[in-house]
């Protein structure tokens, strides 16, 4: 870990709300602190204490509601040393235990390439789900700098599985990536679009699976909200407009799982990290309001 500032972190929103035992929380907090291919800036190993630092900054009321009232329990950190391989093998396991328990996961990164862990212990459940990702790359490339684990590789990894995937706020891509979304059927709604024309009244495509797992990446975000980010693309997502996002993407969904990755903590930068946080609770409420857990 690379800031000693984010060490012992406290349980997620512990401050307001006593943790919960694994097997009467309805939300696990699964920390990943993952770092192995980062192309640009680093920093996303001490993403996953940050976030929890800042969660104890919450307000425990959040829109007319108490999310954290139906039980948030905070695993240990994954063990992310050694092989990629071996790091995802531990990241599916700790997704597994809480799937398993009928929970829901929440995983905290880390690096992107750390989804294919949770994608690979939704998949060894059986039920037929699709991937809605918020991100300024597409991360579609076969491989990057000769790692089939990339970051900017993962959600190839992940299509390689057979999971639909659609993608929300793109806006840096390659033409192999451009060819793979057409060759894979990825569906897409790109940042530009998002800007010029707004949400669509149906997100998602009719034929998307029910059960959805969202990946996170908050270099989604615009820099003007989200500097703490390795590669920040200007032309990203506002507060609301991801808020309204995730919305539209629970909309008549269920949740089979999340994950919040890449935010690189900065020394005195803590709105951030604190955004991150409030991301996160948020998507708590959302998914509670709206019957998708």
């Amino acid at each position: 870990m690379g800031n000693n500032s984010y060490q012992n972190p406290p349980a997620f929103h512990s401050d307001d709300i006593e943790p919960s035992a694994p097997e009467k929380a309805t939300f696990h907090i699964i920390p990943v602190p993952w770092e192995t291919s980062v192309s640009y800036g680093g920093g996303t190993a001490d993403g996953p204490n940050a976030i929890l630092h800042s969660s104890v900054q919450l307000e425990h009321y959040l829109d007319g509601s108490f999310p954290g009232d139906a039980g948030i329990y905070t695993a240990d950190a994954v063990d992310c040393q050694g092989e990629a391989t071996e790091v995802l093998a531990r990241i599916q396991a700790a997704t597994s235990k809480s799937l398993e328990l009928g929970k829901c996961p929440i995983l905290l990164g880390g690096e992107h390439a750390m989804t294919l862990g949770p994608v690979k212990a939704c998949l060894e459940q059986g039920i037929p789900f699709g991937i809605v990702q918020f991100d300024a790359h597409a991360d579609l490339r076969y491989a990057y700098q000769g790692n089939l684990y990339s970051h900017a590789s993962v959600m190839e990894r992940c299509t390689d599985l057979g999971v639909p995937l659609h993608q929300i706020g793109v806006r840096a891509l390659c033409k192999e990536e451009a060819d793979r979304r057409s060759e894979r059927g990825v569906t897409f709604l790109d940042a530009a679009d998002l800007y010029w024309k707004g949400y669509p009244e149906q997100l998602l495509p009719d034929d998307f699976p029910e059960h959805v797992f969202i990946t996170f990446d908050v270099d989604g975000l615009d820099p003007s909200i989200m500097p703490s980010t390795g590669t920040p693309v200007p032309g990203g997502l506002n507060w609301y407009q991801a808020i309204d996002g995730l919305e539209r993407a629970l909309k008549g969904r269920k949740l089979i799982g999340a994950d919040f990755v890449e935010l690189a903590p900065q020394p005195g930068q803590h709105a951030p990290d604190f955004l991150v946080a409030n991301l996160i609770y948020k998507f708590m409420e959302i998914a509670q309001r709206q019957g998708c857990l």
